[in-house]
């Protein structure tokens, strides 16, 4: 009888664990860029791990949401579109260490915290949209705040983080004296108020409100290849594209990014997630999807961001940058850079 009574409970034991579903896998991603821009990748990454990937949209407030839920957050991966960005969540303690050989076999160090607080994904140039017809093939980001741009030049918000970066690279160059003449000289030279998206300067180019635009590289790849609509593909059909470099130096190249959440409930598959993204595989669809710059080497740049010349990033490391971005955007604020007055 008791030989009866072990072997009915253990059946029992069995057919209860079989009863209660195992929790399914998946991870949770807090982001400030756009989730339509990322989503075929994270698609990609649930076919191939079965592990779901939820999104939270934040256009603001990232770490002050991240603070609040304090260890209760269900963050996982803190997903931005700046460099300047992914310091501020570790500077936050919103973030933790990862060590990966996978991510560091992918990722050149000079694009991953040396901590492993954070890692690039991806880079996007900052380029000039110019008017098709117009008889010009190369410009410094210095000659923006000529003259002879007066009334010609549209730009987004000089605080957005495309912007401030592009602002506190310049004063990393030349100083803030230079910087406050050079922003000035491009406030004077806007065809009209700052504001919109980087897609707005080639759509005001083809309406003929401007002549040049300053704009990241992969929004031409969205409008030119049709992602955006036939309104945006004739946008870039007015369009060419220019690769800026700073007087002695190359291109600015800013990079999208992510860390791992401090209280990751699901730390394995974040770091699984981050891993996937930085491979070879998700980089080509990086490029294919976004028309970004490839972080890992190995995969190949988008033939419509190819086209438009060689990349020579900006040999200065976007570290020594960061310290000036605080007062780039000051600057900013204090010359009334978003007001038109022209």
């Amino acid at each position: 009888m008791i030989k009866i009574a072990k072997t009915f409970g253990l059946a029992t034991l069995l057919a209860l664990s079989a009863a209660v579903p195992a929790l399914a896998e998946e991870v949770n991603i807090y982001t400030t860029r756009e989730p339509g821009l990322i989503q075929p990748i994270l698609d990609a990454f649930t076919t191939e791990t079965g592990i779901t990937v939820n999104t939270v949209f934040l256009e603001n407030g990232l770490i002050e949401r991240v603070q609040a839920e304090g260890e209760s957050s269900p963050a996982d991966i803190l997903m931005t579109v700046d460099f300047g960005a992914l310091i501020d969540l570790v500077n936050a303690g919103v973030t933790q260490p990862v060590e990966s050989a996978v991510l560091e076999g992918a990722i050149p160090a000079s694009l991953r915290d040396p901590a492993g607080n954070w890692f690039a994904l991806s880079g996007r140039a900052r380029v000039v949209y110019a008017a098709k017809d117009l008889d010009l093939s190369a410009i410094t980001y210095e000659e923006l705040s000529d003259e002879k741009w007066r009334g010609k030049l549209c730009i987004r918000s000089g605080q957005h983080p495309y912007n401030t970066a592009m602002i506190a690279a310049h004063m990393a160059k030349h100083g803030e004296a230079d910087t406050r003449t050079w922003l000035e000289g491009l406030k004077a030279n806007q065809a009209r108020a700052a504001a919109g998206g980087d897609r707005d300067g080639a759509r005001d180019i083809a309406a003929g409100i401007c002549d040049i635009a300053v704009a990241n590289s992969y929004y031409f790849g969205l409008m030119s290849s049709g992602k955006g609509g036939d309104e945006q593909k004739a946008w870039s059909d007015a369009v060419k594209v220019i690769l800026p470099t700073f007087e002695g130096g190359g291109t600015l190249v800013n990079v999208s990014g992510a860390a791992v959440a401090a209280h990751a409930p699901n730390r394995d598959e974040a770091v699984q997630l981050l891993e996937y993204l930085a491979s070879e595989a998700a980089q080509k669809l990086y490029a294919e999807a976004n028309f970004e710059h490839p972080v890992n080497a190995a995969a190949e740049v988008h033939p419509i961001i190819a086209a438009l010349g060689t990349l020579t990033p900006d040999s200065q490391p976007l570290t020594e940058v960061l310290p000036f971005r605080k007062r780039a955007s000051e600057l900013v604020d204090e010359i009334s850079f978003d007001t038109f007055s022209n």
